[in-house]
């Protein structure tokens, strides 16, 4: 039996995750963990689970965590993160002093919390997406031999939509298809490129590469990859129905992550792929 601590578990992908936890035959929910100033704090959100404030106040009161009675670090509970950037960090820190794999969904982390991200990955496991559904990393795929084989002949535009409460733009997973689509390219993007367009901004250039956002309504998530060239358009695209999706690779990243020996990994790693 694999256990885990979801933090941020009344938000929308926290419920989701908490949610298939429950329905799993394999998956134990150590505790669920929430911001201090929640209301719920305290309270038992179902099943017998109380809503904590902290990783170690769930992992005080699991009589298996205790360190006497840890044989191995397979017996620590996955922590798994789908919160900010700035509690995720805070998060990692705790992992590493009690050694808990990670597993992090937390979007729009900059290079300094990504340096530490990597610095933390040389203690205990973590994997780390973007984006945790299997159709997205084949989308990475796809996209990645799309730009191969097509070349500079044809232009690359992104485009992705979210509802109007996600807090960051572009989205991390139109970043990685731009990544991964630069790196077939042999471009550097962060001199290609081009996030929304306005004004009088002259000619296209061939080496661009357009990133653009759309924000609205309870769109869970839409991205599409589109290669243009003269005469036909390529597209790749990628639409989320629910966040199950994301809860479910959350849960196989889990079950990779409580195995795995200390480093950073992500869904290619998890999926095989």
């Amino acid at each position: 039996m694999i256990k885990v601590i979801v933090m941020g578990a009344m938000g929308r992908m926290g419920r989701a995750i908490v949610q298939q936890s429950l329905a799993s035959e394999d998956i134990e929910i150590a505790g669920c963990v929430e911001r201090k100033e929640h209301a719920l704090l305290g309270t038992d959100i179902g099943n017998g689970i109380i809503l904590k404030s902290s990783i170690e106040s769930v992992v005080q009161d699991s009589e298996q965590t205790q360190a006497s009675k840890i044989p191995s670090s397979l017996s620590l509970p996955v922590i798994i993160d789908f919160t900010s950037p700035e509690a995720t960090i805070n998060h990692l820190e705790t992992a590493c002093l009690l050694g808990c794999p990670m597993v992090i969904g937390t979007t729009g982390l900059n290079k300094s919390q990504n340096e530490k991200l990597a610095k933390a990955a040389e203690s205990i496991p973590i994997v780390y997406a973007a984006n945790m559904s299997l159709g997205m990393n084949l989308l990475f795929k796809l996209a990645a031999l799309a730009a191969k084989a097509l070349g500079n002949e044809y232009e690359v535009e992104i485009l992705e939509a979210h509802h109007h409460k996600k807090v960051d733009a572009p989205s991390g997973s139109a970043l990685k298809i731009a990544g991964v689509i630069a790196e077939a390219l042999e471009r550097d993007l962060d001199k290609v490129a081009v996030y929304g367009r306005q004004g009088s901004h002259g000619p296209r250039k061939p080496e661009e590469i357009g990133i653009f956002a759309i924000r609205g309504g309870d769109i869970i998530g839409e991205h599409t990859a589109m290669f243009i060239g003269d005469g036909e358009r390529l597209e790749i695209t990628h639409r989320v129905q629910n966040r199950n999706t994301f809860a479910s690779g959350a849960l196989r990243a889990a079950r990779f992550a409580a195995n795995a020996s200390p480093g950073l990994y992500n869904m290619m790693d998890v999926l095989g792929i």
